[in-house]
């Protein structure tokens, strides 16, 4: 196995990843609307825990695409 089809490969294990982010989030969001929808007074509540959810999440994309550039890009 050459190097570059190495690389390939490790990139692409790297970036497999964002298949959960992108669960976690759909997830996340649906949960979100659906507990907002049953209790509208309780949006200023869960507002701050929803958007810590999604930030964290998406730290764990940026990580695995940083992870998949390093490994793609590196001399």
């Amino acid at each position: 196995m050459s190097t570059e089809a190495a690389r390939m490969i490790g990139a692409a294990a790297a970036v497999f990843a964002l298949f959960g982010v992108g669960l976690s989030m759909g997830n996340l969001f649906s949960t979100w609307m659906s507990s907002v929808a049953r209790n509208p007074e309780a949006e200023d509540k869960i507002r701050f825990a929803g958007i810590l959810g999604f930030a964290l999440t998406e730290s764990i994309a940026l990580f695995a695409l940083l992870v998949a550039l390093l490994i793609l890009f590196k001399n």
